[in-house]
């Protein structure tokens, strides 16, 4: 598991109610890397967050932790 990875688990098991069922893994999507964050259906609101501010606070602390400008993936959230 890479840090990015890790980290992102970490953020969003923190977030939500079920954090059992929450899984992130790297996948790519039209070359550009890609993490695929799965939780319950009634997460995904929780992750998101009101107009995007929860998805985009979690891509800004991502992109603190890369280590160059084109290493932050893209994020995806997908229900289990």
């Amino acid at each position: 598991m890479t840090p990015l990875v890790e980290l992102t688990e970490l953020l969003v098991r923190a977030i939500v109610r079920e954090p059992d069922a929450v899984s992130v893994h790297d996948a790519e999507r039209n070359g550009m890397p890609v993490l695929v964050i799965s939780v319950e259906e009634q997460d995904r609101g929780a992750v998101i967050g009101r107009q995007g501010r929860t998805i985009k606070a979690i891509e800004t602390i991502l992109d603190a932790a890369s280590t160059g400008p084109d290493q932050r993936p893209g994020l995806d959230v997908q229900t289990t």
